[in-house]
């Protein structure tokens, strides 16, 4: 596609990734933007539940919510949790603020990069952030002994991690969060933040959020937009001791949700298979998407638990200015790591997506790195590696970090998908 019309001035405007409905006023007509970069599950909810949806929209919009607490009730009754050990709200950096407001006294404890409202907010309460970098040279994986380590060195109060972590994907087995719960259990507050955890393949039941609500000091925090792809509803919620869920639920507005999101709690008991189904392909997709990126030459693919897979550009390329051509000449939205604390813009991360749009990404990709090699060099590396017997990818270039997974790896191919 060359020429989207799309004004790329949006893109450099705040600290933040611009809206999607910034960039699709200022397109061409006709124009379809495809999202790399807003977090979202493709797969649901179905197009079934976007007719329901649509069906009782007068309703929907016309009508006051139930308050918080009946519809918490009844989030916790459909995850089978019990409603004194869950608040739920507009999101979960309504929580993240609500716990640094009543929660987080001192200081605060968190490995960078990670998803920047653990930084952003405390800094702006005036809070001392106690950062532990990740190193690129680990594959960006925290090692919890250090971190405790770092805690106890710093006299930290509170303590952070996001498992699965954004932007780098990666995941912490059950067994050892649940230790590091245990090892700071004379903290003032350990927050496991899970937003990406139902994208996890890695073990049967990831989360640690029944045993958290046993544990006199722990947080976890969930992100049900991101898991059911609807961002734009602002839902979230936590999982706590009666204690410390009550003091956020005292605290959240009496009507803190609305009614969109009221409808989709009562629609999820009724559509768990295909919420398993979308995770399935999710995870079939993400394993395809990495294949596939790590064919464009010098480009670095990071493994990854999430719904997104962060890379690292060739030394020659720009983030920013690859983001801006892809959405400028292909219809491509990316996120460039530039903004975040502890990368660069030499790092992207990319929302996992159906084949037939990561054969546009590949393609974008491709006409941009033209512009610095050898003509012939960015020619579609694929073709070397397909069999032609419809196989999978197993000659994978060695820029592709390999990730253990204890499921079998999922072989289709793009061609198997249309």
């Amino acid at each position: 596609m060359a020429g989207t019309g799309i004004d790329t001035s949006i893109l450099h405007k705040g600290s933040h990734s611009a809206s999607y409905f910034d960039l699709a006023r200022s397109a061409g007509d006709g124009v379809e933007i495809v999202d790399f970069c807003i977090p979202c599950n493709p797969y649901f909810p179905t197009p079934e539940m976007f007719d329901e949806l649509a069906r009782e929209l007068k309703n929907i919009l016309k009508y006051y919510p139930s308050d918080s607490a009946g519809i918490t009730k009844k989030l916790a009754s459909v995850l089978g949790l019990h409603p004194q050990t869950v608040a739920m709200a507009n999101g979960s950096t309504e929580l993240i603020t609500w716990i640094d407001h009543l929660l987080i006294k001192e200081s605060v404890a968190i490995p960078i990069p990670t998803f920047g409202r653990w930084t952003d907010q405390p800094f702006e309460t005036g809070k001392r952030v106690d950062m532990f970098p990740l190193q690129e040279r680990d594959g960006f994986r925290l090692n919890l002994d250090d971190y405790v380590r770092f805690i106890r060195e710093r006299k930290s109060r509170v303590a952070v991690i996001c498992n699965v972590n954004n932007p780098d994907g990666n995941y912490i087995p059950r067994r050892d969060v649940i230790r590091f719960m245990d090892m700071l259990g004379d903290l003032d507050l350990v927050v496991i933040d899970e937003s990406f955890i139902d994208f996890s393949d890695a073990e049967q039941y990831p989360s640690v959020g029944p045993d958290a609500v046993i544990r006199p000091n722990t947080v976890v925090l969930k992100s049900l937009g991101k898991n059911f792809g609807l961002h734009g509803i602002r839902f979230g919620y936590m999982l706590a001791n009666p204690a410390i869920a009550g003091t956020i639920g005292k605290a959240l507005p009496k009507w803190n949700l609305n009614s969109l999101a009221e409808k989709v709690v009562f629609m999820i008991q009724e559509h768990e298979e295909e919420y398993e189904d979308s995770l399935r392909l999710l995870s079939r997709d993400r394993r395809q998407m990495a294949g596939e990126l790590s064919r464009v030459p010098g480009l670095t693919v990071f493994p990854s638990q999430g719904n997104f897979i962060l890379v690292k550009l060739p030394t020659e390329w720009s983030g920013v200015a690859l983001r801006d051509f892809l959405v400028a000449n292909h219809g491509v939205y990316t996120r460039e790591c530039g903004n975040k604390l502890g990368m660069t813009s030499q790092f992207m991360r990319l929302v996992v997506r159906p084949a037939r749009d990561v054969d546009r990404l590949i393609d974008g990709m491709m006409d941009y790195g033209r512009q610095f090699l050898p003509r012939g060099q960015y020619d579609d590396p694929r073709a070397q590696y397909d069999d032609p017997r419809g196989g999978g990818w197993e000659d994978v270039p060695d820029n592709l970090i390999q990730y253990p997974t204890r499921r079998s790896e999922y072989t289709a191919r793009r061609a198997a998908n249309g």
